[in-house]
């Protein structure tokens, strides 16, 4: 199944601590359905000191949520989304394109 939710979409968060927060999509991990969502789920790791961190200690940073929930932001209401498949020509072939949908208002997304 496709995944409906990609990197750089404007979501909100439906369910949990973080319940209306608003964000962007960073990273999208289809093998567990999970999304990290930007500024939300922020979660304490505690690190060792390296090259990258020499001093260590405890950074702040987000941890992915489930995608069942967060809902996708269409012109500033929750939307869900749809597919649908356009025949179009290429090179003398008719071949079929799949495009994203909002299912509120029909409009497609990209």
């Amino acid at each position: 199944m496709a995944s409906k939710i990609k990197r750089g979409d404007n979501v909100i968060i439906t369910t949990g601590k973080d319940k209306g927060k608003q964000g962007t999509v960073m990273a999208v991990d289809h093998k567990n359905q999970k999304v990290m969502v930007e500024g939300a789920n922020m979660i304490k790791k505690h690190t060792k000191a390296n090259q990258q961190n020499p001093q260590g200690g405890i950074i702040e940073k987000e941890a992915f949520l489930h995608i069942s929930n967060v809902a996708y932001m269409h012109k500033g209401k929750p939307s869900k989304i749809g597919f649908v498949v356009e025949m179009t020509e290429k090179n003398g072939k008719n071949v079929k394109v799949k495009k994203r949908v909002a299912k509120s208002t029909g409009e497609v997304i990209d």
